[in-house]
């Protein structure tokens, strides 16, 4: 209940192993800062950027998923947060209308079944059967073409 999942946010990893080369580390402080960020840093300094209020101290944990074995998709894997408080989250998916035209999207985490069925309902949606499709509080809501 307390869970989002963050797709498309492209972060740095932390590398324990550096070559101490005092010329790169110059030209590139900008790159060992982020690389120095933890996941939980990178994912608030991005939301911070896009005018998304949220605060580190609202997190629980803050990790990467593991990308599926014969996934066809692409791309950064993506990113569960669970929050410390319920209202947390449900503030933060409001504020996720300041991400479009990003390539980045906050959802809900949903169980293996209902994650179906919301799927199910946006082909649906897509092929014109109803009129849109959400999800709250881990449920899958359809309003239909008023029949």
């Amino acid at each position: 209940m307390n869970n989002i999942i963050i797709t498309g946010l492209e972060t740095k990893h932390r590398t324990y192993a550096r070559v101490a080369d005092p010329v790169a580390e110059v030209r590139d402080v900008g790159a060992l800062e982020t690389e120095t960020q933890s996941l939980e840093q990178q994912v608030v300094s991005f939301l911070v950027s896009k005018d998304i209020e949220v605060q580190s101290e609202n997190f629980s944990a803050c990790h990467l998923l593991p990308k599926k074995r014969h996934s066809t998709i692409s791309g950064p894997p993506a990113i569960i947060v669970r929050f410390v408080n319920h209202k947390h989250k449900v503030a933060l998916l409001r504020q996720g209308v300041k991400l479009k035209g990003t390539k980045v999207y906050l959802n809900e985490h949903l169980t293996k079944k209902n994650a179906d069925i919301a799927k199910d309902a946006r082909l649906l949606r897509k092929n014109g059967k109803i009129q849109s499709t959400w999800t709250r509080n881990c449920k899958v809501w359809i309003k239909t073409n008023g029949l």
